[in-house]
């Protein structure tokens, strides 16, 4: 019997850096998951893992074009964001402030993937992130309320 060889799927694509890109990395990521047939709950935090990396290219590098890679293999999704040239330091997740509409990405990146990191890449960086292929079912089961007993409350 022949070895089954595992099925890896690539993409990649190019975007002019502009805020607009974001959005448009959310709907080619979006798109290819799909036609992957990962799961939605995977593609929702493929979306906004993209959404922040390449915002935060955008944002914090001088970079013209951005790079983006998707690949779905061995049960995980990987993303991956290119610059041609950073600020200095590494990527850090820092703490907002109360009231500010930024500085989370990369808490938010921390907190939906398996595991994230950098890599250099000459002058730019490579930002990548990992999501298991399948979501695990997290949705809190409902428990009775003693108190009130009406059965619609969640307990996570």
């Amino acid at each position: 019997m022949l070895p089954v060889e595992a099925v890896v799927r690539r993409f990649r694509f190019e975007l002019t850096a502009h805020l607009g890109s974001a959005a448009q990395a959310r709907r080619m990521t979006r798109a290819w998951l799909t036609a992957w047939a990962v799961c939605e709950d995977t593609c929702d935090s493929a979306t906004l893992v993209v959404s922040e990396l390449v915002t935060n290219a955008i944002v914090h590098t001088s970079s013209r074009q951005i790079i983006c890679e998707l690949q779905d293999e061995d049960g995980k999704v990987r993303i991956a964001v290119g610059d041609e040239g950073r600020a200095h330091g590494d990527p850090n997740p820092a703490a907002g402030r109360d009231g500010e509409e930024h500085g989370r990405g990369l808490l938010l990146v921390s907190a939906v993937c398996s595991a994230w990191g950098a890599l250099e890449t000459g002058p730019g960086l490579q930002v990548w992130a990992e999501l298991p292929r399948e979501a695990e079912d997290r949705r809190p089961e409902p428990v009775a309320d003693v108190v009130r007993g009406t059965g619609a409350e969640w307990v996570s």
